[in-house]
């Protein structure tokens, strides 16, 4: 950091103001311009570039409450203060509606720069560029709960080209309804419904979700279109095996269900081995459509019994969803000559997943790359606008 000023004095006291908030420093492949990055509104960080520096803020936490903003606001302006010049932008996520888009937007008024506003999946595979020093074209898996996508829907499942400031939208899981919008994300057995719904198989919902009494309106919902925004979200479709399978359904805290499924599918793996995948339990359209309705339906066919193994269905649902992933990256793989894959986004926190995945990507020639300084989820956002934002001035620059 001795870099960021000229006199000794000013050095100390700006480094302070840095060692006061910042989480993690990562070493950038050339020098970029200085830029501000916001976050997105979960697990928020910022993140200011300063010559051939990234410095990520500690987590402001989720911006949802007024101190979580203020704190969010006093760490954009501490980092400011420790570099030398203005900013040349200020980077948000394309979501207008969160604290950190709207603060950019005042913030960059006031210092008369540009802002930029970033896609979530785009800065998820951008942050593993800088943080690995990829200066070229990658395929990008994003999977995560919900990010808005640049069509103005919610994604969550991507298979990205990115290069630099460019992406490319190369396919997408089939997306869910989300019965109930936002509270479908924090209660899996709608999202169980909504997949048995899909599956044509709508009579079923009433019966197995008997316990809940939203369950028949939740139909009528469906069956109407009322409330229910589709997600390509991968989170959903966690939830989805989750609430199929009994494990969880509602949760109490954040990922829940996603949890539950992988401790039960480890306990089987431990003990067991990795099951087969499923050989029809996915299937892959021209257009890059990936549909995992089939893997979800043999859950509900298969443990829809009071005597079921739940951690044998958690088992070959991750097994499934591995094979369904790599094979998925394999054709964009050929079709495109690109052989690196970032994997970013809250779904790598899994492990089975991550390391299934390389396994299984591995004897293709396809390089990984995962999140390693830095996490893969929502604290990597600023990290990935502020690369993005930097590649975008370096390519006008030419």
């Amino acid at each position: 950091m001795a870099g960021l000023g000229n006199a000794p004095g000013r050095v100390d006291e700006r480094n302070g103001r840095l060692n006061a908030c910042v989480e993690h420093v990562i070493s950038l492949p050339y020098e970029v311009s200085p830029v501000l990055a916001v976050g997105a509104w979960f697990k928020n960080t910022l993140c200011i570039t300063s010559g051939r520096q990234a410095f990520i803020s500690k987590t402001a936490g989720d911006l949802d409450t007024p101190d979580a903003c203020r704190a969010h606001e006093r760490m954009a302006r501490a980092l400011l203060a420790s570099i030398d010049e203005n900013p040349h932008a200020i980077v948000h996520d394309l979501h207008p509606d969160f604290h950190s888009s709207r603060f950019a937007a005042r913030l960059a008024t006031e210092l008369e720069v540009p802002a930029i506003a970033v896609q979530h999946h785009h800065a998820h595979i951008a942050a593993l560029c800088a943080e690995h020093g990829v200066t070229g074209p990658v395929l990008g898996l994003a999977l995560d709960g919900v990010g808005l996508g640049s069509d103005g829907a919610a994604w969550g499942g991507e298979l990205l080209q990115v290069h630099g400031a460019e992406f490319r939208r190369l396919g997408h899981l089939r997306p869910l309804p989300l019965p109930g919008g936002d509270r479908a994300a924090q209660e899996p057995w709608r999202m169980a419904a909504a997949a048995l719904y899909e599956l044509g198989r709508a009579d079923e919902i009433a019966r197995r979700f008997s316990a809940e009494p939203a369950a028949v309106t939740l139909l009528t919902m469906l069956q109407r279109k009322l409330n229910c925004p589709l997600t390509s979200g991968m989170g959903r479709v966690f939830d989805a095996a989750a609430g199929l399978l009994g494990l969880c359904r509602k949760m109490e805290f954040e990922a829940q269900a996603a949890i539950m499924l992988e401790q039960a599918a480890t306990r089987h793996i431990t003990v067991h081995g990795w099951p087969s995948a499923l050989a029809q339990g996915w299937d892959i359209t021209a257009d890059g459509l990936l549909n995992l309705l089939p893997v979800l339906a043999f859950l509900a066919n298969e443990f829809d019994s009071s005597e079921r193994d739940t951690e044998y269905g958690a088992a070959v649902f991750h097994a499934t969803l591995v094979a369904a992933l790599a094979e998925w990256v394999r054709q964009v793989a050929q079709q495109t000559g690109i052989v690196t894959l970032a994997c970013g986004g809250g779904c790598f926190f899994n492990k089975l997943l991550t390391r299934g995945l390389c396994e299984r990507l591995e004897p293709s020639g396809i390089t990984m790359l995962t999140a390693q300084a830095v996490l893969p989820g929502d604290t990597s956002i600023a990290l990935g606008q502020a690369w993005v934002a930097t590649c975008l001035h370096a390519d006008r620059g030419k």
